[in-house]
């Protein structure tokens, strides 16, 4: 979800270092240490506003969350929904998905969230979904042995690359819905953008699991 640029957004970002961290390379391996504990690290790839994140960070203090946004004017929108909050588990950060790796040691990750990622719809494209080859080669390496991603998409053409995608690359796959609002099985913390547009249509989801 792309929001209009916002002036000086990074200024104001690094304005906020509890929330906010500028420097993620140098916590690379070390970020049980920025949190202080040894719980689990659960990260949002493509935060959005933050609401889905802040909320379960709020839900489970005893997980560490990490909201991961490819835009400093919509991290900022995140940073503003929780600046006046005190939510000791959430970290921000400014990172493309390709570059995962460099903020991420091997199995330091234990859960991955996609929510809403772009489509890409055109085939020429298809590398740039987050769910391609070559990102889930990526989430293998971060992620623990047990480790596994989260999926949830509104488009049914990106879920159905998706469940290829896992399972042409050794993924486990669970817990699939084709229609997640009326599967009461199934605990569900909105996006923003869900709460917009599901009304629309089904909304897709799939847990995939790194397999061993």
């Amino acid at each position: 979800m792309r929001l209009r640029k916002v002036k000086n957004a990074l200024i104001k970002l690094q304005a906020n270092s509890n929330y906010f961290i500028m420097d993620a390379i140098a916590r690379k391996g070390k970020w049980r240490q920025e949190f202080q504990n040894s719980n689990p690290i659960h990260i949002e790839i493509g935060c959005g506003k933050g609401q889905f994140i802040s909320k379960l960070a709020q839900l489970h203090p005893e997980i560490n969350y990490i909201a991961i946004e490819k835009y400093d004017s919509v991290l900022l929108r995140a940073l503003e929904k929780i600046e006046n909050e005190t939510i000791k588990n959430l970290r921000l950060i400014l990172l493309d998905a390709k570059e995962l790796n460099t903020v991420f040691s091997d199995q330091e990750v234990d859960l991955i969230y996609i929510n809403f990622s772009d489509p890409w719809p055109k085939t020429a494209h298809a590398k740039r979904r987050l769910t391609y080859k070559s990102f889930l080669e990526e989430y293998k390496k971060i992620l623990k042995d047990d480790g596994a991603v989260f999926q949830k998409t509104d488009n049914r053409k990106l879920f159905e690359f998706s469940l290829e995608s896992f399972n042409e690359n050794s993924w486990s796959l669970s817990n699939i819905s084709l229609d997640l609002h009326k599967d009461l099985e199934v605990f569900n913390i909105m996006t923003e953008f869900e709460e917009k547009w599901s009304k629309l249509g089904p909304i897709y989801r799939l847990e995939a699991r790194k397999r061993i």
